[in-house]
């Protein structure tokens, strides 16, 4: 019938109002704009307000997503949000965010990926409309950060923001869309990135409270290491699975955590900077909704055409990591 793989129909996007720049970071612990600038790139983060939760931000981005499809709540048909910091253990986030946009003939489900949540989540999402189950899938990747970052660690609060992005997943002719995606883990990797309490591993005491275990626990350098080894392998791997070249490529997205990592990627992939979409400079790392950020930005710069190859990259905790090629 022609239609049978999965694209994107619609972004959304969303941003608190509130920044802390890296001159009031130097206020808050000691650091520098410049040690900031030389470890990360970043130069100010957005952070959500007293009182915003991660489903507050998601639903903003989720109905700016429909608004741009052209599609009403009700035609929804799975929702899914990427997280790593859910409003609560249960129920699911997107379950809230279900309620609150009026998706009411949804299922609804979160997805644990770290960083690489979104394109664990637009990967699942896709299946469905390519198995002919449904026909729109909403995809969401949204992060309150903040509220799990300890701003007296000066080695991971200069990182992170809060920000939510928004997709709706519709059918498209074959050749165009998703046209294939990577997804890969190492758990043995886990302990590099993670929030040790607050599970059934180390439920909430005074004790974890106190020994600050409740917040992101990272080993940067190994992180690092990670990253850098596994983007430009999977990327290249990705592109032969679509039978794409590295010359097709046109725009690369990764996952914005450190423009060291950024560049790093590109040098191995051998692409110009001009090819690569950085913001990380203004949102700091975003996890699960960073690449949407960036995607988002890049379709309204007018960096990605009709007929695009266009390469997401994402990689975080788990440790995970996974690619995906979009013909727009």
């Amino acid at each position: 019938m022609g239609l049978i793989n999965a694209g994107i129909a619609g972004i959304g996007i969303y941003v608190p109002d509130n920044v802390i720049t890296n001159a009031q970071l130097e206020k808050m612990v000691d650091t520098t704009n410049e040690w900031i600038m030389a470890r990360s790139g970043i130069r100010e983060r957005r952070i959500a307000s007293p009182g915003q939760a991660a489903s507050d931000l998601a639903v903003v981005a989720a109905e700016r997503a429909l608004a741009d499809a052209g599609l009403e709540a009700g035609e929804v048909d799975l929702l899914i949000v990427a997280t790593n910091t859910p409003d609560m253990s249960f129920p699911a986030t997107a379950c809230l965010v279900q309620n609150r946009i009026g998706a009411k003939n949804a299922a609804a489900f979160d997805l644990a990926a770290g960083c690489t949540g979104f394109i664990y989540a637009v990967a699942v999402g896709s299946q469905f409309i390519t198995s002919g189950t449904y026909r729109t899938v909403m995809i969401i990747g949204a992060e309150h950060l903040s509220s799990v970052t300890n701003w007296e660690d000066r080695r991971t609060c200069i990182l992170f923001g809060d920000a939510a992005g928004a997709v709706v997943l519709r059918p498209v002719q074959k050749g165009s869309g998703i046209l294939a995606f990577k997804l890969r883990a190492d758990g043995s990797g886990g302990h590099y990135l993670m929030k040790p309490a607050g599970g059934s591993r180390q439920p909430a005491t005074r004790e974890t409270v106190e020994k600050k275990l409740h917040y992101i626990h990272m080993n940067g350098r190994e992180v690092f290491k990670f990253a850098v080894r596994v983007i430009g392998k999977t990327s290249e791997e990705v592109l032969a699975a679509a039978g794409l070249k590295k010359n097709d490529l046109d725009v690369f997205i990764p996952h914005q955590a450190n423009m060291r990592i950024i560049e790093s990627a590109a040098r191995k992939l051998g692409l110009s900077m001009e090819k690569v979409v950085v913001n990380v400079d203004r949102y700091g790392s975003t996890s699960t909704a960073s690449i949407p950020l960036a995607l988002k930005e890049a379709v309204d710069g007018g960096r990605i055409k009709s007929g695009s190859n266009v390469v997401l990259m994402g990689f975080g905790a788990g440790l995970t990591w996974g690619a995906m090629v979009i013909k727009w």
